[in-house]
């Protein structure tokens, strides 16, 4: 292949990753519909059992009882280029201590939406002020092995922004850039053993930040709802 190829397709590449062509396409795509109902979703979790045949996670149906949450996938727009805020969790923490995450919790009966459910656990865990993010709508929502039915919001924020974290929740805050999140070359399947019995997952090695499960999936989700 010519030089002159390599250099237009790396320019096409670099324009899908602008922050305007990223928010653009996101509004697009995206809505804040949730149909079926949430009570009635049958939801895929990223860390199930193995499925040899197609290698990939095998698609279940929620547990009884799955509690209400929600996450806020964080797209910040930086002038050149778009990030994705992403946390690591306190090690102290009872379940997923020190594991990748987006911010998020429970939905609690206060909040009106899955949206302010998000915005709200934002602010509380990681200190992001509502008035830097403008929800642009939901992913498909996941069943996670601890038995939560989450609802990831995709929003934009505001780059200017401070952070304030919640010590007993949080350890460390960080971006990680939208354009590798979102190519395929970077999405790996794991392995491991849970409870006796082989588990595959969506991961996303990004340097030394080891982005997996819940949160790869999710990722993931996104990049079918956008690019695939």
């Amino acid at each position: 292949m010519s030089a002159s190829k390599n250099e237009g397709q790396e320019k096409r590449r670099d324009e899908r990753f602008a922050p305007a062509q990223v928010f653009a396409h996101v509004r697009s795509r995206l809505t804040f519909a949730l149909d079926p109902a949430p009570t009635e979703l049958q939801l895929s979790d990223p860390v199930v059992d193995a499925d040899l045949e197609h290698d990939r996670p095998t698609v279940f149906p929620p547990a009884t009882g799955a509690r209400a949450a929600a996450v806020l996938v964080g797209l910040v727009a930086h002038r050149g280029e778009v990030s994705v805020l992403l946390t690591e969790r306190a090690a102290g923490l009872r379940v997923h201590a020190g594991q990748i995450a987006f911010p998020g919790g429970k939905i609690e009966p206060k909040d009106e939406t899955p949206a302010a459910a998000a915005l709200r656990e934002a602010e509380e865990e990681i200190g992001l002020a509502p008035a830097h993010v403008e929800p642009l709508g939901y992913l498909d929502p996941y069943v996670t092995g601890t038995g939560f039915r989450v609802i990831p919001v995709v929003a934009r924020i505001e780059p200017r922004f401070s952070l304030r974290l919640h010590a007993g929740e949080v350890a460390d805050a960080f971006e990680a850039p939208f354009a590798f999140l979102m190519d395929a070359a970077n999405h790996t399947f794991d392995s491991r053993t849970f409870g006796g019995r082989l588990r595959r997952f969506y991961a996303m090695p990004y340097g030394d930040r080891y982005i997996w499960g819940a949160t790869a999936g999710i990722l993931r989700n996104l990049y079918e709802r956008l690019y695939a």
